[in-house]
């Protein structure tokens, strides 16, 4: 990917994190990455729709790549680092940003198109989930409720994420660390 798109797409994972996708035009997704509007239009010839999809993507991407990595300790250490990260991200931002792929997931999708963005969210979530999943079936947990506690882990933090911003309070996150944590060493254990 060329530094011009890749700064557009680094660009438009951060204000849709922030700011949504609804309350972001093309216009404002390229100011925000410092990039002209026609360069914009050169490298997302489909728009708005193309250019949110490939940042979920690029925001998926970086999440799963950290994610493998502490996974490789077991699940609870991925655990851990997953909802470190999004803990990261909302103090660091002073709970103004939080999941660019959830923004974009509970977004009503364009009635004029192809949902390519919300198509893209779908396709994070499950790789997060499948991802969490395999580690935990690699750890000892039946492969029915490994999928489902994956679904319950990717689902708590994404729902803890919008919590902690709306109530600009950290522990929501904390407290769902603690029982998620509990709940995988029991299910390790069975």
């Amino acid at each position: 990917m060329s530094t011009s798109r890749q700064r557009i797409v680094v660009g438009a994972a951060d204000l849709i994190r922030r700011r949504g996708l609804a309350g972001s035009t093309v216009r404002d997704l390229a100011g925000h990455s410092g990039a002209p509007l026609g360069s914009t239009y050169h490298y997302f010839p489909r728009g708005k729709q193309q250019l949110a999809a490939e940042a979920v993507r690029y925001a998926g991407d970086l999440v799963q790549t950290y994610l493998r990595r502490e996974l490789h300790a077991g699940p609870i250490a991925g655990l851990r680092a997953f909802l470190g990260l999004w803990r990261q991200t909302v103090l660091d931002s002073d709970f103004r940003a939080g999941c660019p792929v959830l923004a974009v997931a509970v977004e009503e999708p364009p009635a004029d198109g192809a949902p390519e963005a919300l198509n893209a969210a779908a396709e994070v979530f499950a790789a997060w989930q499948q991802m969490l999943s395999t580690s935990l079936r690699e750890n000892g947990v039946e492969p029915d409720q490994a999928g489902q506690l994956a679904t319950l882990i990717v689902a708590a933090v994404e729902g803890t994420v919008a919590m902690c911003r709306a109530q600009r309070d950290i522990s929501p996150l904390d407290e769902v660390t603690a029982q998620l944590e509990a709940l995988i060493q029991h299910s390790l254990r069975q």
